[in-house]
């Protein structure tokens, strides 16, 4: 399991999250952090985790402006 911390990112966040979930492995979890802003971002990153081929294992706010999700090959 690997945690990657994308809020530095801010609504750029996508093209690196797509990058990292083509470098895991079958069985792999995948744990991101990034800013949500207006939570457009949220259903963005779902539809990521799943055309990458990825489950979506769990998506929560961690704070005032942050999200996480887990997700697994």
């Amino acid at each position: 399991m690997k945690r990657y911390d994308l809020r530095h990112l801010k609504d750029g966040f996508e093209p690196r999250m797509k990058e990292i979930l083509g470098t895991h492995k079958k069985g792999e979890v995948a744990i991101f952090l990034f800013e949500i802003g207006d939570f457009t971002p949220i259903q963005k990153s779902a539809d990521l985790v799943k055309e990458c081929g990825y489950e979506l294992l769990n998506s929560l706010k961690f704070n005032e402006v942050d999200w996480t999700i887990v997700t697994k090959k």
